[in-house]
């Protein structure tokens, strides 16, 4: 997928993820790394939708407050940031990332042949005029009996580790055991490629 906006502006994505980083590299935009090193347990919220945009939101700030006020950002109207968040909904409850080898196994073990919901965040900051738009996407998740030995090899690969709710989908261990995607799985990997271009487009028009 080209991306077909115009090229004159810059983009961070201030997120460390793999894939996020993977997805914005295969939707054909250059763009250079920050993250935001902030206490996300201290931001707490009832519904997963408000927690992921208020958590895309605080890593925003940060990141902001991290940019050098240099003259390069304040010529430059269109320098654009891309902060993120995503939680898994199972059975009404948010998973952040698993605290522990034991909680993952059990996160996982809870998928097996039953459904779960990943909710992502993407808020996009116009870092000149402060311009912010927000948007939030949610994909359904439903599974095939996932076998105690794919469990440990996940386990062990550490990547479920990383994630929200022990969750990735699009691993080659996991894949088989996935029997249906309600959604993109762009989104699940954090980065719903849809809303991120419309956002995009929005800040961009708005300089």
């Amino acid at each position: 997928m080209e991306s077909n906006l115009l090229p004159h502006f810059k983009l961070i994505l201030g997120s460390a993820s793999i894939a996020r980083r993977k997805v914005l590299s295969d939707m054909g935009y250059q763009f250079t790394l920050m993250s935001a090193d902030i206490d996300e347990k201290s931001i707490r919220m009832e519904k997963p939708e408000d927690l992921v945009l208020a958590l895309a939101e605080a890593k925003a700030e940060a990141i902001m407050q991290r940019i050098p006020d240099d003259d390069s950002i304040q010529e430059d109207k269109s320098t654009l940031l891309v902060t993120c968040d995503q939680v898994v909904v199972y059975e009404d409850t948010i998973r952040e990332k698993p605290s522990s080898v034991e909680e993952a196994r059990e996160y996982i073990r809870g998928y097996s042949k039953g459904h779960t919901a990943t909710v992502s965040s993407v808020v996009v900051t116009n870092l000149k005029t402060g311009f912010r738009k927000g948007g939030v996407d949610r994909v359904e998740i439903y599974f095939n009996e996932i076998p105690e030995e794919i469990i440990d090899k996940l386990i062990e690969d550490g990547m479920v580790l990383k994630v929200a709710g022990a969750l990735v989908i699009e691993h080659p261990l996991i894949l088989p055991c996935v029997k249906e995607v309600v959604g993109t799985t762009d989104s699940v990997m954090g980065l719903p490629k849809e809303l991120t271009e419309k956002l995009l487009k929005e800040v961009l028009a708005s300089t």
